[in-house]
Parts: structure tokens; sequence; C-alpha cells
């Protein structure tokens, strides 16, 4: 039976589930910033994404399950996050992007589908809508795609909860283990003012799209996620019952199988392609 850790008391005490040993684990230089990447296994790869303020270690209940079906999986620490460096200039969405496809080229990875997570899946889409020929696909949980996409922030003990394990992962991963304060806020400064694409971006995206969002999200409108549901061409909706925006770690059994089924369903679509 599965344990579920709906108000992130294993999270915050334990972390998530610890990672596979690597088949790689290095880093690339890339304009002022450090970025850690490991891979895992062989097979069609999938690029996972994590969220503002945590770390590549956040997936770890997903890349065994990953890695079950038949996929080699390749987690990124987002540029000064986890083990990964910044320097000084502002974060943006678009920079991360270009951090990722600097982390695909050092890979030698043609093409990958993409599972972002909050901010990592804002990252996925915009590689999506400017480099299509290196993405398969994209599963977009929890995030918005403009600023309007977001509720009013309301602390709750789950969001604490997840709080503190940042922090304390910050302070262990970061080769700047004190400024964990400067961090969240220079974070924060890029969440609340970015992204900005509107309809008429999200209508040039031509590869497969899951838009996927818990039902307790604490910080997407649902509507926003509809939204880009019906702006981005064919994408499909997707709604996680019981799960907030934390729902790789409350329920990752539930989360695995939706993601394992939109990457079954791109591989199908391009063997029906490669048939006709």
């Amino acid at each position: 039976m599965e344990t579920h850790d709906d108000e992130l008391i294993h999270f915050e005490v334990h972390g998530a589930a610890p990672l596979p040993p690597a088949t790689i684990e290095s880093h690339v230089e890339r304009d002022g910033a450090r970025i850690g990447y490991s891979s895992y296994g062989a097979g069609p790869a999938v690029i996972l994404l994590h969220g503002g303020l945590g770390h590549s270690g956040n997936w770890g209940y997903q890349v065994p399950a990953l890695l079950r079906s038949g996929r080699r999986v390749v987690l990124i620490d987002s540029r000064g996050h986890g083990r990964s460096s910044r320097d000084a200039r502002p974060y943006s969405y678009e920079l991360m992007a270009a951090d990722v496809l600097a982390v695909m080229d050092e890979l030698r990875l043609d093409k990958a589908a993409i599972v972002g997570w909050s901010d990592g899946a804002c990252i996925a889409l915009i590689l999506a809508m400017t480099v299509p020929s290196r993405v398969e696909g994209v599963f977009f949980f929890a995030c918005n795609m403009d600023p309007s996409g977001t509720l009013e922030f309301h602390p709750t003990p789950v969001i604490d909860r997840c709080f503190s394990r940042h922090a304390a992962d910050y302070a262990a991963l970061s080769a700047t283990p004190d400024d964990f304060h400067p961090f969240v806020e220079a974070v924060g400064l890029m969440m609340r003012t970015e992204p900005n694409y509107d309809a008429a971006d999200l209508g040039l995206i031509h590869v497969p799209v899951a838009i996927v969002l818990g039902e307790h999200d604490e910080f997407i409108k649902p509507d926003h996620a509809e939204y880009l549901a019906r702006s981005i061409p064919d994408a499909q909706m997707i709604y996680l019952h019981g799960v907030s925006h934390f729902a790789p770690l409350q329920r990752p059994a539930e989360f695995n199988a939706a993601v394992v089924n939109f990457l079954d369903g791109i591989g199908t679509r391009k063997n029906e392609g490669l048939r006709r």
C-alpha cells in the first residue's frame, strides 16, 4: 500500500527518497554559472526540472519509476539551486532554459521529453516555444505563464514544512550556504514579475503538452491552467485529485503514473508518425 505524505511531515524531516547511483554526474560552465546535472539509465531521454527554491534531489520518488519504464533520466539543478552556482545577474526563466540546453549539448542529447514542476514547468514550456526541435513533449505541472495566473499567497503548514526543507537542503548543498535569504529574495522577484507570455505565444507551441494541476494547488489558479490548455494547440488538461502543489512528494505513485502515461503517449504518437 502506498504511503502518502500529504502534509509533507516526512519530507520536512527526511527530504525525498534518496536518488540511485548516477551513470553520469558532472557540471557544465555556462554564462557565469556552474550547472550541476546527473544522468541515470538508458533509453529515451526525459529531463526533470524541479521547482523554485528546491533542487534535483526532490525528484527522488520519480527517478526509479521512470527507470523502470525504460527511460534515461536527466536531473538538472537550476542556476543557483542545489549544487549549481550563479553570478550576480537577476534570475530569469529564459536564462535557466538556456542552461538546460547547455546540459543537453554536453550530454549530446538531440531531443528529450521534459517534466517540469512549478518554475521547472515554465522553463520546459519556454524550451518548447523556442527550440521545439529539441523537445519531445512537456509535462507541465503547477505553474503559470503570466503573473495573473497565481493565487494570492496564504501560508499554510504544508508550505512552511516545504520551505523548512528547502532551507536545510540549501545549507547542505550550496556553494554559498549562508545566503538562503538573499537567494529566496532573488528567486521571489523573478516569480512575482515573470513569466510574461500571452495566448499568441502559447499558440506557437506545437509539441505534445499536458497541463497538470493538483486539485488543491496553493499557488496556481485553476482557470489559468485551463486557459493554458486551451491556448496551446492539442494540449491535455489533467487534474490530480487529493494533492496540491507538492504532488510528486505527497502521492508519488499517482504522479508517476500520470507522467509515464503522458510519455507513453508521446512514444505512441511518434511510432504512428513513423509508420505513415
